[in-house]
C-alpha cells in the first residue's frame, strides 16, 4: 500500500470505530443509547392521565428502531396513536405525539412543557375539554392540532408567545369571543384554521399586517363582524377559506393582490349592496374558486376562460347576468356551479357535449332554450332544473312538460333517499336514485328533486345518509335512510290542485352520535324554503329533536298552491361543522316529505 493510501484506510478505520461508539457507546448496547430519559418518562405519564390515556405500556423505555414509542396499530383513517422519538449521541428525547381520533377525555396536560424536545403535537377528533394550559407557552412547538374537541373559553391572549409555531389548527371547538390581537406574534405561522367556532369581533389588525409567511387560512363558519378585511399583507397565501364567517360585503378589490392563491371561498356574505365582479385576473394559479351568495352583480368575465388551472368553480346564488360563453375555454373546469343568477342567451353545444366526468349545474336561471331537450334535460351531468325563462311554471317548464298532467292531484308523500314505505293507507314514494353533484331527477310525471353541490375537500360525495345505529322511533322506516346535499336540495311537486295544504317535513339526525366521543360533537345547519319563503332559518335537527336517532317532525298549514306546484328547498349556509365524524358532514338532510290539501285528513 503506498504512503498516499495509507491515511485514507486508517481515516476509514477510525470512522468505523467512532461510528460504533456513537451509536453502541463506549461499553454499552445499541438499546442505551434509544433509551427515554427519565424525566421524559415521567412526563409521559403525567401527559397520558392528564389526558385519560390508559394503553401506553410504560414497562420500556425505548425508541424502536424507527423512532417510535410503543405505538400501536392503527385503527381506521382518523385513527392514530404515535410517539416519535429523535434519537442523539445522549439517548432518544419525544420529538411528537400524535393522537387522533381516540375519544380521550380528560384535558391538555400541562406537562407537555417538560418535553423541551417536543415539536409536534397533535390532539384533534377527541373529546377533550378546558383550553389551553399557559405552561405551554415555554414549549418550542412548531405543529399544534387541537381540532374536532369540547375545548372552550376564549382563544388565550398568551398563546400568542408560542413563536415557534408554523402550523395552529383549533377547528371545530367552542371557542367564542374575538381572537386576540396577540396572535399576531406568531409570525412564523403558515397554516392557520379556526373553523367552526363561535368567534366574533373585527380581526385584528395585528394578524392581518404580521402575519406574512401564511399559506392557509380558514375562518369558516364563525360570527365575526364588520367588513370583509384586506389581506394584502398576506402575499404569500395559497388557500383562502372565509364560508360562513359572518362578515360583510363587499369583497375587497384588493383581494386582487394574492396572485398565489390557488384556492379561494368565500360565501354568504352579510349586508351591503350589489358589488361588481371582485378583479381576480392576476391570479393565474387558480384551481378552485368559490364566491358563493356575495351578492355579486354584472356578467362572468371573460379571463376566468383563461384560467388554465381551474378546475372548479361555485358562483351560485349571486345577482350574474348574460351568458356563459366566456368559460367555454376553461377546458380543466370539470365542476361548474351558476345555480340561482340570472343568466341568459342560449345553452350552448359546448355545455351539452362536455364530458361525462365533468358536471354542471345551471339550474334557476333565464336560459332561453337548449338545442337538445329530449337528450339535454336527461343527462346525469347536467342540472337544467328552473333554468329557462318560463322556470317559474313548472307545469309548463321545459324539462318538466314531457309528461303533462292528466288529473289533480291532492297529496304527495316521500321517503327522501329510501324504498318504498307504506303506513297505514299512506304509500310513502321510494326516492333511492344515488345523486350526484348536478342533478335533476324527475321521478315521476308529479313530483321529482333537484341536486346541487359537491364536497370540495373529497374525492367522493354521499347523497344518501345510513343510519348507523339501530332507530327505535314510531315508523322508523322512514328514517333508515335520508337524502342529502352539500349545498342545495329542492323537491318539487306538480298536478296539485290549487288550494291551500299542509307540507310535513321528516327529519332524524343519524349521522353524529350522543356519546362522549368527538362523533358527538358534529353540529348540522341549514335554512328551509316551502314555496320559495324561508320556513326556518338554521335548522338544527338534532337540537330540534333534543337528541339523535330521534324524530323531528315540522308541521307547515296553509301552504297556498296557486300554480298546481309546491316547492320545498333546503340550502347549506356554510354554518356548521365540516370535519365530524369524517371531513365533509355537513349540509342539508331530510328524511320524509308529506303534502296534504286540507280537503283531506292527514296521517
Amino acid at each position: 500500500m503506498s504512503t498516499q493510501m495509507y491515511p485514507k484506510a486508517m481515516r476509514s478505520v477510525l470512522l468505523i470505530i467512532l461510528f460504533i461508539l456513537v451509536c453502541f457507546g463506549a461499553g454499552g448496547t445499541q438499546g442505551q443509547t434509544r433509551r427515554i430519559p427519565g424525566d421524559e418518562m415521567a412526563a409521559l405519564r403525567d401527559i397520558a392521565q392528564q389526558l385519560g390515556k390508559t394503553d401506553w405500556n410504560f414497562s420500556l423505555n425505548e425508541c424502536d428502531e424507527n423512532g417510535n414509542w410503543q405505538t400501536p396499530v392503527i385503527y381506521g383513517k382518523y385513527y392514530n396513536s404515535t410517539v416519535n422519538c429523535t434519537c442523539l449521541g445522549d439517548g432518544c428525547h419525544i420529538s411528537a405525539i400524535i393522537l387522533r381520533g381516540q375519544d380521550l377525555r380528560g384535558v391538555l396536560p400541562k406537562s407537555i412543557v417538560n418535553l423541551s424536545y417536543l415539536t409536534i403535537l397533535a390532539l384533534n377528533r377527541n373529546f377533550l375539554n378546558g383550553s389551553i394550559p399557559p405552561e405551554w407557552t415555554s414549549t418550542k412547538l412548531e405543529f399544534l392540532s387541537l381540532s374536532e374537541n369540547c375545548l372552550s373559553g376564549t382563544i388565550p391572549k398568551y398563546l400568542g408567545r408560542m413563536t415557534s409555531l408554523t402550523n395552529l389548527s383549533l377547528e371545530s371547538n367552542m371557542f367564542e369571543g374575538p381572537v386576540p390581537a396577540e396572535l399576531g406574534n406568531l409570525v412564523n405561522l403558515q397554516y392557520f384554521v379556526l373553523n367552526s367556532n363561535n368567534l366574533t369581533g373585527e380581526l385584528p389588525k395585528e394578524l392581518l399586517n404580521n402575519l406574512i409567511n401564511l399559506r392557509e387560512v380558514r375562518l369558516s363558519s364563525n360570527s365575526f363582524t364588520g367588513k370583509l378585511p384586506s389581506f394584502q399583507s398576506w402575499g404569500q397565501l395559497r388557500i383562502l377559506e372565509l364560508e360562513a364567517s359572518g362578515f360583510e360585503g363587499p369583497i375587497p378589490s384588493n383581494i386582487s393582490l394574492l396572485r398565489n392563491l390557488t384556492e379561494l371561498r368565500i360565501t354568504d356574505l352579510n349586508g351591503g349592496g350589489p358589488s361588481d365582479f371582485p378583479s381576480l385576473e392576476n391570479m393565474t394559479k387558480m384551481q378552485k374558486l368559490m364566491l358563493r351568495n356575495c351578492n355579486i352583480s354584472g356578467s362572468i368575465p371573460g379571463y376566468l376562460g383563461n384560467f388554465s388551472a381551474l378546475t372548479e368553480l361555485d358562483l351560485t346564488y349571486n345577482r350574474l347576468e348574460g351568458n356563459i360563453t366566456n368559460l367555454k375555454a376553461a377546458g380543466k373546469l370539470q365542476w361548474i356551479y351558476l345555480t340561482r343568477n340570472f343568466l341568459t342567451g342560449p345553452i350552448e353545444d359546448w355545455i351539452t357535449s362536455r364530458p361525462t366526468t365533468f358536471q354542471t349545474d345551471l339550474s334557476y336561471n333565464n336560459f332561453s332554450e337548449v338545442v337538445d331537450y329530449a337528450t339535454s334535460c336527461n343527462m346525469d351531468t347536467l342540472n337544467l332544473f328552473r333554468s329557462f325563462s318560463n322556470g317559474n311554471d313548472l307545469n309548463s317548464a321545459k324539462c318538466l312538460n314531457d309528461t303533462p298532467c292528466t288529473e289533480s292531484r291532492y297529496s304527495l308523500h316521500i321517503n327522501c333517499g329510501g324504498e318504498k314505505v307504506i303506513i297505514g293507507n299512506t304509500t310513502y314514494e321510494a326516492d333511492e336514485n344515488k345523486g350526484d353533484a348536478a342533478k335533476f331527477m324527475h321521478r315521476a310525471s308529479y313530483w321529482g328533486f333537484s341536486s346541487t353541490g359537491r364536497l370540495w375537500d373529497n374525492k367522493t360525495t354521499e347523497y344518501i345518509a345510513k343510519n348507523v345505529s339501530v332507530l327505535n322511533m314510531t315508523y322508523s322506516e322512514l328514517y333508515i335512510r335520508a337524502r342529502l346535499s352539500p349545498l342545495s336540495l329542492t323537491y318539487y311537486g306538480l298536478c296539485l290542485a290549487n288550494g291551500n295544504y299542509t307540507v310535513t317535513l321528516h327529519f332524524a339526525e343519524i349521522t353524529f352520535r350522543d356519546n362522549a366521543s368527538y362523533w358527538s360533537l358534529g353540529r348540522r345547519l341549514f335554512d328551509i324554503y316551502i314555496q320559495d319563503k324561508l320556513a326556518w332559518k338554521d335548522f338544527d335537527i338534532e337540537a330540534a329533536a333534543e337528541g339523535v336517532d330521534k324524530a323531528k317532525i315540522l308541521n307547515f298549514s296553509n301552504v297556498a298552491v296557486t300554480n298546481k306546484t309546491v316547492e320545498i328547498r333546503f340550502y347549506w349556509a356554510g354554518k356548521g361543522t365540516r370535519t365530524i365524524p369524517t371531513r365533509g358532514t355537513y349540509g342539508p338532510l331530510i328524511s320524509a316529505i308529506s303534502v296534504v290539501s286540507s280537503k283531506l285528513s292527514s296521517i
